[in-house]
Order: C-alpha cells, then structure tokens, then sequence
C-alpha cells in the first residue's frame, strides 16, 4: 500500500523535472517564454531550466545559413538587361529581435530578406556597365552595398557576412545575347582571317624556298651531267686515240663499217658515188 502511495507523486514530480530542463547544444541559442513572453535570450550552450507549464523554450540555430533566391532580372547602367543568381550567407545576431520580427519562422526572415539584398543587388547594377558586371570581380559587386543590407537585416535580428553572385546570364533571344554571339563571331572571324593570312604567307615562304632549292638542284646536277658527259668524251676519245695508233688500218676500217651501218640502216637506202669513191673502198672485191 505503502509503495503504491508514493508512486503517482514520484511519476508527476519527474515529469515535473522533465518540464523544467531543456539543453541548448553547440552552435545554438534559445530564447525562454513565459506566457508568450520573453523573459530570456541568448541562452548558451548547456542545460537550463524553466518553469514546467508556465515558461517554454525556443531554440535556433546560430550557426552560418546560406539564403539562396531565385535568379532575378536587373539593368546595367547602358540599360542592358541581365540575369543574376546569387545567394548570401549569414546568421542570427540577435535572437530576441529574430523572434519578434518573424516569430521564430526561417522562412518568414527568408522572404523578408529577399527584397532588401535585391534592391541594394540592383542599385549595384545599375551603376555599372554590363562589362563590369560580366567580367570584374564579382565578390567585389556588393561590398559596397553591404553595410546597408545588415542596416535592413538588424530589423530581424540577422547579420549578413557575405553575398556571392553564382552566375550572371543574358536572356536567352535578347537584343543583348545577339550583340554578344555578333561581336564573337566577328572576333572568331578576325582570328580566323589573320591565321589565313599567316598560312598563306608560309606557304609562299616555302614555295619560293622550294622552287629556289629546286632550280639550284637542277642546276647542280646539269653541272655534274655536262661535267661527267665531258670527262666521258674525253675519255673515249682517248680510248680511240690509243686504239688507233696500234693498228690504224683495223681503227679504219672499223669506222668504215659503223659508217656503212648508219648509212644503210634503214634497209631501203640509196646512196649515189663514184665507182672510186674512198667510202666504198672496203666494199670492193679486190680488196
């Protein structure tokens, strides 16, 4: 009897116990109600207590949160039209003001964020050229505007640390994109026609250097030809020579048959001599 006196009131107090403590872990915060109002903030790490039924506790994150928005239409400062996908990071500064501002909900702060980052995105924007925009330092393009993104984000108890710009489109059938592909392929083209040209110079370099090379060849052989031709002539000439004087009557009568051979080789020739004339002196049967 004793033992099942005591247990209701020993369950209620540890669910009493249970009530009261909540633990806040690392990187967080929280924030204590009492009735809906706040009576605590900034709670840090570790286990805390309130009043079971009376206080309640909230708990966020303080850690560092990226805010991605959906790609948004701005004008440069020559009223060019671009597109610009960005995100920002940032975190809660003061939970206090987060909660009454937005009534704990991220998404609320998400919404109302939003609007502030585009406007100073656009003030931004408008101020440059759409080359500045395209090819400058994009970590540089809201620096400037920085300080008055956060003078709007204290409203909601958050702090901006950074703005990254992801990509920077030109809308797809815009006047702007068709200066862009004219003036690249007017570049390509430019490209194009000076690597023609420099071909073309090359080929005629070494054209001319073949052709040069060519006629000196040539010229180098006929040299050696005629040069060889030459000594060959002299050569045989002196083949005959020597043959001649060691028996002039065979050397001569020789040279009488090659010259009958010549004379007669086409089988139907007529030649018209005297009967003592000497080319026939080896023809004659009293020889």
């Amino acid at each position: 009897m004793k033992y099942s006196a005591w247990m209701p009131a020993a369950l209620a107090a540890l669910l009493l116990l249970l009530g009261s403590v909540f633990v806040v872990s690392e990187g967080q915060t929280a924030i204590v109600l009492n009735l809906g109002k706040v009576v605590r903030t900034d709670l840090k790490p570790g286990l805390h207590f309130k009043l079971p039924l009376v206080e309640s506790a909230r708990i966020f994150d303080r850690r560092l949160q990226i805010l991605a928005a959906e790609p948004e239409r701005y004008l440069t400062s020559e009223k060019k039209d671009v597109s610009v996908d960005f995100f920002a990071i940032g975190r809660i500064s003061n939970v206090r003001d987060f909660y009454r501002a937005t009534n704990g909900d991220e998404k609320v702060a998400a919404d109302r964020l939003a609007p502030i980052i585009k406007d100073a995105l656009r003030n931004e924007i408008n101020a440059h050229t759409l080359q500045q925009v395209v090819s400058g330092d994009r970590s540089k393009v809201l620096a400037t505007q920085l300080a008055a993104i956060n003078k709007g984000a204290a409203t909601l108890g958050v702090q901006i640390s950074d703005i990254r710009i992801k990509r920077i489109d030109l809308p797809t059938g815009g006047e702007v994109i068709e200066q862009v592909y004219r003036r690249m392929r007017a570049q390509r083209q430019q490209v194009a026609s000076q690597l023609r040209a420099e071909g073309q110079e090359t080929k005629q370099k070494i054209e001319s250097e073949a052709d040069r090379q060519s006629q000196v060849l040539l010229a180098e052989a006929e040299r050696d030809a005629q040069k060889l031709r030459g000594e060959g002539d002299a050569e045989a000439a002196r083949i005959y020579a020597q043959a001649a004087q060691r028996d002039p009557g065979f050397y001569a009568f020789q040279r009488s048959l090659e010259a009958y051979r010549q004379a007669f080789a086409g089988g139907d020739s007529v030649i018209v001599l005297e009967r003592n004339d000497p080319f026939l002196q080896y023809l004659r049967s009293d020889r």
